[in-house]
C-alpha cells in the first residue's frame, strides 16, 4: 500500500481513506475507514469513465449484481454511489495477501505453493463462493491469483467488476467479445463464444495448479502462446506423485475439461474437496504457520497507519465538497481534478476472433517481431503504451487479449500461412487507387519529384490490421514539406486502451498517385512498439488519404484518414 499523494482525495462519502491499495482499468483503490471505524477498500473510477453514460450504466449493474452477492467467502459490497460525479463503491476489507503475492513473495515470508491442505480448503471455499454467485444468475469471469485473498478466516473472492448477469437483458457487451486474464480464462472465452458458470470452474481448476505448484497451468512467455495452450493443449500439473496428486489432481483436471459441459459443477467441487464444509477445515487452521505470520504482521501496520493518518489529518484539513474530499494543500477546489479527454475507455471491449487449429509446435518469438502487448493489469496509458489492446480485446487468429502490468508480447508468427514470406513482396497490395472523384486530395498530376501541397497536413482516421479482423485504434499522420531524403511528419498511433505509439517519417518516393516514406519508432517509445523500420505507403482516396504499412509484425495496417487541419 502507498501513502496518499497530494493530489489524491482523504475523504469519499463518509469514509476516512487512509493510503492507496492500487490501479486498474477502471480506477484507484484505497484503503479506507468508516465513521464507526470499519475498514474498507474504496474503490474510485477514473474521471473521464464518469463522463461515460455506458460507462456508468455498466457500473450501476456491477454495483448491484455485487450487493446481491453476500456469502463466507466474498468481499460484501457496503456502500456505493454510482451516481456521483465521480462514481465510488466500498467493500469490505480484509488483512491478507493474495495468492498471486504469497505465491511469488520469497519463502522466508511464507511464500511458494501452498501445502495440500491449504490447496484444498482454498478449493472448497472459492467453490462454495461461485455456487452462490452462479445460484444467483451471475458469472464472475475473472477468478483468477490476484483476486483471492488469504484471510485467517478462510479465502476470499473479490472483484465483481466484470461480472455480469447470464440472463442476457443486463449485459452491456456484445456479442463475441471475451473478458477475463490470460491463463485463467476458459477456451470458450477465449473463442468469444460466451461465460457460462462453467468458465468461473476451469478459473479455478487453473487457480488451484497455481496454488498447489507455483506455476500457471498453462505457460507462455507471450499471452497469445499461453492463450493458443488454453484452447489447444492439456495443462501443465507437474509429476502425479508431485505436489499436485491423488483426488486434488483429479479435482483440478476435471475443472480444466475443455468441453465446459465436462466439467463439474461448483456444488459437486466444495463437496468432493470438503464434506462437512470449508468453515470446518477453516477453523482447525488452514493456513500455513509462515503465513499466518505475515497475516498479522499486515494487521499491525494497519494499526499503525490508522495513527499516523489521524494525525495528519489534523495538520491537513480537507477540502470538503460534495462526497470527495482533497488535502487543501494540493488544489483549488473538491472536485475529483480535470476530467482528461479520451476518445476510447480503456476498458473498450472488442469483438473475439478465432483461434487457429492446432499446430504441431507455437513458433519460436522472432526478434524485432514485437507489436502488440497482451497485459494482465496496468493502469492503461501507462509508459506511453501503443499498439497494444486491453484483456478485454480478444485478438485475431491467436485469441490473445489484455488488460492492465504491461508485459507479454504478441507476435505474429503464431499466425497460420506464409509467416515467412518477404513482406516487401507483397506490398503492392497497399496501394489504393485514387477516386476519379477526388477534389481535396493530392493531385494525381503532380510531378514525381516534388510533394504535392496538397498532402500537407494533419490527417486521422481509425486503422485495423490483418485484413481488418484486428481493430488498431486510432490512426493521426502530420505531414510537412519535405524533399526525398528528408523528415516528412510523424505517424502516432493511439490504440484502443488509449496507449501511444510514435513513428517518425523519412520521405523515400514521390510518384504520381502515392507517397512512400520510411517509418521508425521514435526512441521515446515503450518497449510494446514496433521498433523496426518499415515502408509506409499514403494514397489519396478521395477526399482522404489512406495509410497502409508493409509491417508484417504489426499486422500491416491500413487507416483511412480524413483531413483535420
Amino acid at each position: 500500500m502507498q501513502p496518499l499523494g497530494d493530489d489524491e482525495p482523504t475523504t469519499v462519502g463518509p469514509y476516512r481513506l487512509l493510503g492507496r491499495l492500487g490501479s486498474g482499468g477502471m480506477g484507484r483503490v484505497f484503503l479506507g475507514r468508516s465513521a464507526g471505524g470499519r475498514t474498507v477498500a474504496v474503490k474510485i473510477v477514473h474521471p473521464h469513465l464518469a463522463l461515460d453514460e455506458e460507462f456508468r450504466a455498466r457500473f450501476r449493474r456491477e454495483v448491484e449484481a455485487a450487493r446481491r452477492v453476500g456469502g463466507a467467502w466474498t468481499a460484501p459490497v457496503l456502500d456505493a454511489d454510482p451516481e456521483a460525479t465521480v462514481p465510488w463503491v466500498a467493500t469490505g476489507y480484509a488483512a491478507g495477501p493474495s495468492l498471486a503475492a504469497a505465491v511469488t513473495s520469497d519463502a522466508g515470508s511464507g511464500g511458494g505453493p501452498l501445502p495440500e491442505h491449504s490447496v484444498r480448503v482454498l478449493g472448497a471455499g472459492l467453490a462454495e463462493a461461485l455456487a452462490a454467485v452462479h445460484e444467483l444468475g451471475l458469472v464472475h469471469r475473472d477468478v483468477k491469483p490476484s483476486n483471492v485473498l488469504l484471510t485467517v478466516d478462510g479465502p476470499l473472492l473479490i472483484d465483481f467488476g466484470i461480472a455480469r448477469a447470464t440472463d442476457g437483458t443486463a449485459s452491456l457487451t456484445s456479442t463475441g467479445v471475451s473478458v477475463g486474464s490470460p491463463g485463467y480464462m476458459a477456451p470458450e472465452q477465449i473463442l468469444g463464444r460466451g461465460a457460462s458458470g462453467a468458465a468461473d470452474v476451469f478459473s479455478l481448476g487453473a487457480v488451484l495448479a497455481y496454488a498447489a505448484t507455483g506455476r500457471p497451468p498453462f505457460p507462455g512467455d507471450s499471452s497469445a502462446a499461453l492463450l493458443y495452450k488454453v484452447v489447444h493443449e492439456p495443462p501443465e500439473l507437474g509429476e502425479p506423485q508431485g505436489a499436485l496428486r491423488g483426488d486434488l489432481r483429479e479435482v483440478v483436471e476435471a475443472c480444466l475439461a475443455k468441453d465446459p459441459t465436462a466439467r463439474p459443477a461448483p456444488a459437486e467441487l466444495a463437496r468432493r474437496l470438503a464434506p462437512e464444509g470449508a468453515a470446518r477445515l477453516v477453523a482447525d487452521g488452514w493456513l500455513p504457520g509462515a503465513l499466518v505470520q505475515q497475516v498479522g504482521r499486515s494487521a499491525v501496520q494497519l494499526l499503525n497507519l490508522e495513527g499516523t493518518a489521524a494525525g495528519a489529518a489534523a495538520d491537513v484539513a480537507p477540502v470538503a465538497s460534495g462526497p470527495v474530499a482533497f488535502r487543501s494543500a494540493a488544489v483549488t477546489s473538491g472536485v475529483f481534478g480535470p476530467p482528461p479527454v479520451m476518445d476510447v475507455r480503456p476498458d473498450a471491449l472488442v469483438p473475439a476472433a478465432a483461434v487457429p487449429a492446432p499446430r504441431d509446435a507455437v513458433p519460436p518469438a522472432a526478434p524485432g517481431k514485437v507489436s502488440v502487448t497482451v497485459a494482465a493489469s496496468a493502469t492503461a496509458g501507462e509508459g506511453g503504451r501503443g499498439r497494444r489492446l486491453s484483456c478485454t480485446v480478444a485478438l485475431a487468429v491467436a485469441g490473445a487479449l489484455a488488460a492492465v502490468t504491461v508485459g507479454s508480447v504478441f507476435l505474429f508468427d503464431l499466425l497460420p500461412g506464409d509467416g515467412d514470406q518477404d513482406s516487401a513482396a507483397g506490398s503492392d497490395a497497399y496501394s489504393v487507387e485514387p477516386s476519379a472523384a477526388a477534389s481535396g486530395g493530392p493531385a494525381d498530376g503532380a510531378s514525381p519529384a516534388v510533394l504535392p501541397a496538397d498532402y500537407v497536413g494533419t490527417w486521422e482516421g481509425q486503422g485495423s490490421g490483418l485484413d481488418g479482423a484486428l481493430p488498431m485504434g486510432t490512426f493521426r499522420v502530420t505531414v510537412r514539406q519535405a524533399d526525398v531524403g528528408d523528415p516528412l511528419g510523424q505517424l502516432r498511433q493511439t490504440d484502443v486502451l488509449g496507449g501511444v505509439c510514435v513513428d517518425e517519417l523519412t520521405l523515400k518516393q514521390v510518384t504520381e498517385k502515392e507517397v512512400v516514406a520510411t517509418s521508425v519508432g521514435a526512441k521515446t517509445n515503450h518497449a510494446g512498439c514496433n521498433p523496426e523500420a518499415h515502408t509506409i505507403r499514403l494514397t489519396p482516396t478521395g477526399d482522404d488519404l489512406t495509410y497502409a504499412s508493409d509491417s508484417a509484425a504489426e499486422g500491416n495496417p491500413v487507416a483511412r484518414m480524413s483531413r483535420v487541419s
